[in-house]
């Protein structure tokens, strides 16, 4: 074995020792997160938030106050939530800590390891490209730990930016983990070099904005379900209903239905536009690679769909009548398209892109 080989091998080595790693590091943070929520449901904080949320077009009590020996009666503040025109003044909830001081250490705690765990993670994705000496996008376990990586780095860059996102990290990695485990015992592969179709620079530009629209729209699906449970909640507290405990305590800490509705549109729409772009790119690479720029290969096809389905969605946002629920169905179309795009069709459909080399 030559030198280089060698060192290859101890480069796939050391990205192996270090996605494993990750994923013990990735578990602490999601038991961390679950005592976050733990320690939530025993709060009271977002229970009396509740309390004083009036019913839809009800006018808020009054206050009353002593002033100089008189009684002065005036009107309670409007509360100012993040919902949109015309829906509900619902407030948004404290969060997953529940205004709970132990549990809000909790969550610091689970994001300090999310931290640990993304940079080990992304530590492992470096050390694979090193080991081939390409991009790490060769198949659909190098696919699988990067996009991962990405995932997680969206969530901290959300976190990064002051963005109430915190409620995100327990669903987040939950998946991260049940990912990277399919990714080390379904689609490991070893280290090897890229077929020939793949050697272009158009896999740097097509195959990481794939991978950065995937995460994305992974973080807006999750908001869009999250949507959906919070907004059947919503409904059932405005007719009178009484939901059950458990849906009590983890939906009431959760933010509004018409904010989670709100921030699943915008990161939708926002990564849209790349997604144009990935498929763009990927016929120029096409025609580069195979002489032809579109040859409905079921790849290219699904990609396509894809597209549709969210510009479908994002027409739906902006139609008034198919706001709420019908968009986030559709919104949940849209993003299982992308996911039969990632996993089925690179796994059980034979074309031009059968790199899933499993």
């Amino acid at each position: 074995m030559t030198l280089a080989a060698a060192t290859n091998e101890n480069l796939a080595n050391l990205s192996n020792t270090l996605i494993y790693s990750a994923m013990a590091v990735y578990t602490l943070a999601f038991f961390a997160y679950i005592t976050e929520w733990i320690f939530g449901s025993r709060s009271k904080i977002g229970r009396t938030a509740a309390a004083l949320t009036t019913e839809a077009g009800a006018k808020a009590p009054a206050v009353t106050v002593k002033k100089a020996g008189s009684t002065a009666v005036l009107e309670r503040p409007k509360v100012v939530v993040r919902a949109a025109t015309g829906t509900r003044d619902v407030p948004d909830g404290p969060g997953a800590h529940g205004g709970d001081e132990k549990g809000d250490l909790y969550g610091r705690i689970a994001v300090s390891f999310t931290v640990l765990a993304f940079l080990i993670e992304l530590g492992g994705v470096v050390a694979r490209a090193a080991s081939v000496e390409r991009a790490p996008w060769g198949n659909m376990y190098e696919f699988n730990i990067t996009f991962s990586t990405v995932a997680v780095g969206v969530y901290l860059s959300l976190l990064a930016l002051k963005k109430n996102v915190r409620w995100l990290g327990l669903f987040l990695i939950t998946t991260v983990l049940l990912d990277l485990g399919i990714a080390v015992t379904v689609l490991y592969t070893a280290s090897d070099q890229l077929v020939p179709a793949l050697h272009s620079y158009w896999l740097y530009i097509h195959v990481s904005t794939a991978i950065l629209c995937g995460a994305v729209f992974y973080v807006g699906a999750v908001s869009t379900i999250l949507y959906l449970f919070k907004d059947s909640y919503e409904n059932k507290l405005a007719t009178g209903g009484t939901p059950g405990q458990f849906a009590t305590s983890f939906l009431e800490r959760l933010p509004a239905s018409a904010s989670l509705d709100k921030f699943s549109y915008r990161v939708n729409a926002a990564v849209f536009p790349l997604w144009t772009f990935t498929i763009i790119a990927g016929a120029i690479w096409a025609g580069d690679a195979w002489g032809r720029y579109w040859g409905w290969d079921p790849k290219e096809t699904w990609a396509f769909i894809t597209w549709v389905a969210y510009a479908c969605y994002l027409h739906a946002r902006a139609t008034a009548g198919w706001k709420g629920r019908k968009a986030a169905y559709l919104a949940l179309v849209a993003f299982g398209c992308w996911l039969f795009n990632y996993y089925g069709v690179n796994i059980f459909v034979s074309g031009k892109h059968s790199y899933a080399g499993v």
